[in-house]
């Protein structure tokens, strides 16, 4: 509910301000680019900051009889107003040589014409109030962005921790958002405040002076490059110096330095007057700059990326809205007489996508068949078999239609019994992963008259072939048939490539072989990518993790009796062309950076590991943990193995059979036996990736957390979230 909240909070306060923000960040965009352009001009002297003011107001006086004012602003550029040819003038000097180096900088009619429409929107007062307020929407906007972020992420700590990829608008909308939130930041406040002093609502604060006329000294004179003011204080913290108007001892030099304002004897060089500013004039100096940049070509640049951040956001911010897909269900049977219910458990929409192709093929095979929101949960009278599809947001969190099931589950007993299963979605690279179906189940499973069909099943990274095997398997225990359509937003846009096959390797007592394959056209993948398969028409997308070795892909594939894509597979020939599509996987890529990696995987899991070993030229530290149920599996993989030995690309290869000799040993043994090599990993910012089943990355897993926990302190999300640990399972 609270995410919810949050989000049509988020949703509400860009649809009121977008206009009014759209506006501002195009000028902001174009004032930007004012104060870099004025930095770059060539009055800027090096050295000059440390001249004293006395040495410097003595290069000036030298040059011109009448001085009426110096001032230093926030480029460095020092400027002189005096009389020349009986005319005021005021240009920019060399403070060394008191020199004229040209003319001041006037405003370009360009960012004029922008500031005009920045500030008011050409409407005067009303503008300027428009303009105030979409800045204060702005830091509103900003906040709840904040906390979405970290609520998808899984907490503050993983703020900034890596991206799963859904579609594009999705993906650069969080990751551009997390690097221009502090100048959006800083862009909206800074508008707010000035807006505020613009309308008197916090007080203009300025110093005021007050001199003492009767105690003012004429003894002892003088000369002004000898006043301690002058001479201690650097020409770097001078912003303006008013000459005296007369000769009389009456008119002092009025001094304002970067912290506070002076007033100078003009004769005796006696200070007559000082005040710091206030707090409040302080943060209103600070204001202007942080707020225009003026000063620094870095931090013009900073919020010229921030202004241009604002539009591009909005869009994809629209885009991921309106492509969400909505959550009404229409059922033809009403929960009361349904045997079938289907719950799901959604945030954004995508579960519930796979939640109604089941519930649609149910109602096609003749089942009476209820679909809803996980928070529906109640008494069912008719109900024996429930199915639950639901998603974990955050940091194992429940998502938002699903807030109050493990409540209500305690509350509402079923009178009849009935068997349920657990469909969890989620993606690997978040920590947690899907741990609120395993709430779920566990709640279920300690209600009344309950009994859990299988365990939970996980879905990675919305994969509807994980979906569609756990639906083969549960229709099977239910006795009925289930034919599932892919969900057509899950279909990728990527284009066709054309394949043709190599070579062909078999180990007929192990039901696998390798395929090599040579890219004809199309995408060009890399090791850990994925080879999107569809053997017929008609019929369900297979995905092969692929290992490219010298030009050549090579995919470890098992063979299944009734397997229609392994099948389609082994028949093709030497020479023949294959139609597929190549899926980026790039989160499962090879990180050349570590210095150590481990790669553990089962059976076919190995394929990409034998590219990946292969881009290893700069030969660093690589050991590969294998396993599989008998030796003679290695005979498929054993050349590749022993050639990377031999070239040094491969620096250890041990291996886990749990069905050689009666011993039962597997990959997690390993683990747990050469603890100091992954503790080692861990700690100088290696890498380990998982490539296979999930019940063997579940193993794994929990022998990596509790090396983690007793010997680094850490929970293993801290290395996940640092991209040290990548798994490719299903």
């Amino acid at each position: 509910m609270m995410v919810s909240v949050w989000r049509y909070s988020h949703l509400l306060f860009a649809i009121a301000s977008s206009v009014f923000l759209l506006v501002a960040s195009i000028t902001g965009v174009i004032l930007a680019v004012e104060p870099i352009s004025n930095k770059m001009e060539p009055y800027s002297v090096p050295g000059a900051d440390e001249l004293s003011l006395a040495q410097t107001l003595g290069h000036i006086n030298e040059n011109y009889g009448e001085v009426l004012a110096v001032m230093r602003d926030r480029n460095g550029f020092v400027s002189v107003t005096a009389i020349v040819e009986g005319q005021n003038q005021t240009f920019y000097i060399d403070p060394f040589t008191g020199e004229k180096l040209g003319d001041l900088i006037h405003k370009k009619p360009i960012f004029q014409f922008a500031t005009n429409l920045h500030r008011s929107l050409f409407l005067k007062s009303t503008g300027r109030f428009l303009i105030g307020l979409a800045s204060f929407l702005l830091i509103l906007i900003s906040i709840s962005g904040i906390v979405l972020i970290a609520k998808r992420q899984g907490g503050y700590k993983q703020f900034f921790a890596p991206v799963v990829r859904e579609n594009f608008s999705q993906y650069h909308h969080v990751v551009y958002a997390r690097w221009a939130l502090i100048p959006l930041l800083i862009l909206a406040l800074t508008g707010v405040y000035l807006s505020l002093l613009r309308f008197d609502v916090i007080p203009n604060s300025n110093v005021s002076l007050q001199v003492d006329f009767d105690s003012i000294q004429e003894e002892p004179v003088k000369e002004y490059t000898q006043f301690d003011l002058f001479k201690n204080t650097p020409l770097s913290e001078l912003r303006e110096l008013e000459y005296p108007f007369s000769e009389f001892v009456e008119d002092y030099y009025i001094i304002r330095l970067k912290d506070r304002e002076v007033y100078l004897n003009q004769i005796t060089g006696e200070v007559l007057a000082e005040e710091k500013y206030p707090a409040l004039q302080v943060m209103t100096s600070w204001a202007r700059v942080l707020h225009t940049g003026e000063g620094s070509i870095i931090w013009s640049i900073v919020l010229g990326f921030g202004s241009l951040a604002i539009p591009f956001l909005t869009v994809t911010g629209f885009i991921v809205y309106f492509k969400r897909p909505k959550t009404k269900i229409k059922n033809a049977y009403g929960k009361h007489e349904s045997e079938y219910m289907v719950l799901v458990g959604t945030e954004g929409g995508t579960t519930l996508q796979f939640a109604q192709e089941l519930h649609k093929q149910l109602l096609a095979a003749g089942k009476k068949s209820h679909l809803a929101l996980m928070n529906a949960y109640g008494h069912f009278k008719k109900m024996e078999h429930l199915v639950v599809v639901t998603a974990t947001y955050g940091q194992g969190e429940a998502p938002a239609s699903a807030e109050k099931f493990i409540e209500r589950v305690g509350k509402h007993r079923q009178r009849q019994a009935f068997d349920f299963s657990v469909v969890g979605f989620g993606s690997t690279a978040y920590p947690n992963f899907c741990q609120f179906a395993y709430e779920a189940h566990e709640a279920l499973n300690d209600s009344a008259n309950s009994t859990a069909l299988q365990e939970v099943f996980t879905v990675n990274d919305r994969s509807f072939e994980a979906f569609n095997n756990w639906s083969d398997t549960w229709s099977k225990e239910v006795g009925v048939t289930l034919h599932l359509e892919k969900p057509k937003s899950t279909l990728g846009p990527k284009p066709e490539s054309t394949f043709k096959v190599i070579d062909k390797i078999e180990l007929p007592e192990d039901d696998t072989f390798l395929l090599s394959l040579k890219n004809l056209n199309g995408s060009r993948p890399v090791s850990g990518d994925l080879l999107s398969v569809i053997p017929a028409e008609g019929a369900r997308e297979r995905l092969y993790s692929i290992g490219k070795v010298n030009d050549t892909l090579v995919i470890s594939i098992r063979r299944h009796e009734k397997g229609l894509c392994s099948n389609y597979l082994h028949q093709l020939a030497q020479g023949e062309k294959l139609t597929a599509r190549v899926v980026d996987n790039r989160n499962f890529h090879f990180p050349k950076q570590a210095k150590k990696t481990v790669f553990i995987a089962t059976g076919t899991g190995i394929g990409p590991f034998l590219g990946m070993i292969q881009e290893n030229v700069k030969k660093r530290e690589i050991h590969l943990y294998w396993g599989a149920r008998k030796r003679e599996a290695f005979n498929l993989y054993k050349d590749y193995i022993e050639t990377a030995r031999r070239e040094g690309k491969l620096t250890a290869f041990k291996t886990a059979y749990s069905r050689e000799n009666g011993e039962k040993t597997y990959v997690q043994h390993l683990v747990r036996q050469d603890k100091t090599l992954f503790l080692d990993v861990l700690k100088s910012k290696g890498c380990i990736m998982i490539c296979g089943s999930i019940a063997m990355q579940k193993e794994v897993l929990r022998e990596l957390q509790v090396l983690s926990k007793e010997h680094l302190g850490k929970d293993l999300s801290h290395y996940q979230n640092r991209k040290q640990i990548k798994m490719d399972c299903y």
